[in-house]
């Protein structure tokens, strides 16, 4: 077979088999000079139509995919003319019309997906968590490397303005050292039911399960659900701390800097099929610079100074100077009026303002330049969370070696950054 063209049959059914997807990339697909120039149509596919997938879809979607038939049809009224459908992201990923593809799918697919798509030579776009275990973010790294894939992670704050500022005030220093940063949270939520259920007609369970382990259908157990089951979700410390540990490495200039040690403990949560930790306090240290980090569900729940109600969750910065509050972290949150109002040196860090999220990721497919959240980046941020949950589970403190991203003599610790996947899948 030529290296200039997948065949169709070749890729849908490699990837199917778990067998190996050639290393070249279709014709066409690269960027050039010139293409796609700056007033150029970025031709998109969405993967996963619920929940954030429904805020992704562009108007000129040239396809899109979900296991839900009722997702599918009701976001293809919002396309004009006929957009190409399927449940099959593989059809996708097949078509020579797709340039880019967005994935908005439960955190289990992002990274299969985002290596999928690196390799059949598609930018990508993929929502928050990065990835579920530690071998996945550093799958997706690989693979937007080896491809020349611009790959934005969608922790949405590192587009927000309020964000950008509250990082300027504290890397120059207004502060002064910041030796501890404190994270809260609501709790996670409680209760499911683990009594299998019949399969809805329009969803196609098999493949909503996709690499993760099978178990019967429960209503329980998808849409905004997934997030409270460990197999799929990670919990809200995965989830929205993605958001706002983003923030955090951003404020501490952090991101190449990797803990050193992580120690977690929970309330169980002993309801099935729900099995992540109903309250959660986590602490992670750094070397070199020193400093702590704290994850307390629910926390202390500080208010913005002025204000008298508590923020649901946040960040607060302790320096040895000042401290800083920062509420929220997914593009729409707030900090205090100090951090708003400062205005760094011409000498100093100034972070440039980004034009928004997605519009980043487009403006970065057409220069070939990192996006802001660069897939590299948001790996480094989602192990936060990752070695966290590993540390709960096993119930110890554990030591992590952030430059061969593993844990320090505990082989059964290491067993958990990666999970096996479901055959006939394999990453």
């Amino acid at each position: 077979m030529s290296q200039s063209k997948i065949s169709r049959r070749r890729f849908i059914g490699g990837a199917a088999a778990g067998l190996a997807i050639p290393y070249f990339i279709p014709d066409g697909v690269l960027a050039a000079p010139g293409r796609p120039g700056a007033n150029d149509r970025i031709r998109i596919a969405n993967i996963g139509l619920g929940g954030m997938g429904t805020g992704h879809v562009f108007p000129d979607a040239v396809a899109l995919c979900d296991v839900d038939d009722n997702h599918l049809a009701a976001n293809a009224k919002r396309v004009k003319g006929t957009p190409f459908l399927t449940k099959d992201y593989r059809y996708i990923l097949d078509r020579d019309d797709v340039e880019a593809v967005m994935i908005a799918t439960p955190d289990h697919w992002h990274a299969l997906m985002t290596v999928h798509a690196c390799q059949a030579g598609k930018d990508v776009y993929s929502e928050k968590p990065t990835a579920r275990t530690i071998h996945e973010g550093q799958a997706m790294v690989a693979a937007a490397r080896r491809h020349g894939r611009v790959v934005q992670i969608g922790a949405q704050g590192r587009s927000g303005q309020v964000g950008r500022l509250a990082a300027q005030f504290v890397r120059n220093g207004q502060l002064g050292n910041v030796p501890r940063v404190e994270v809260w949270h609501e709790n996670n939520y409680s209760g499911g039911s683990g009594v299998p259920q019949p399969v809805p007609p329009e969803l196609d369970w098999d493949m909503w399960l996709g690499p993760a382990a099978w178990r019967p259908y429960n209503a329980s157990l998808v849409h905004f659900n997934f997030r409270w089951i460990m197999d799929f979700g990670g919990g809200f410390i995965r989830d929205r701390g993605n958001h706002v540990l983003s923030i955090v490495k951003w404020c501490m200039g952090a991101d190449e800097q990797g803990p050193v040690s992580v120690e977690a403990t929970g309330q169980r949560n002993y309801a099935s099929p729900w099995d992540v930790p109903i309250t959660m306090e986590v602490k992670w240290e750094f070397k070199n610079p020193d400093w702590t980090l704290t994850w307390s569900q629910p926390g202390a729940k500080y208010p913005l100074p002025g204000t008298t109600q508590p923020i649901a969750w946040g960040a607060k910065f302790h320096g040895e100077r000042d401290s800083l509050i920062f509420a929220g972290g997914d593009g729409y949150g707030d900090t205090e009026a100090k951090a708003k109002t400062y205005v760094p040196p011409t000498n100093g860090v100034i972070i440039p303002q980004s034009p928004g999220h997605r519009q980043n990721w487009l403006d970065c497919i057409r220069s070939r330049e990192k996006p802001v959240m660069d897939v590299e980046t948001g790996h480094n941020v989602i192990i936060l969370p990752i070695i966290a949950n590993i540390a709960y589970r096993l119930g110890r403190k554990l030591q992590w070696d952030g430059t061969k991203q593993e844990f320090i003599g505990d082989i059964e610790a290491n067993r958990f950054l990666h999970e096996p996947y479901r055959a006939p899948w394999r990453l």
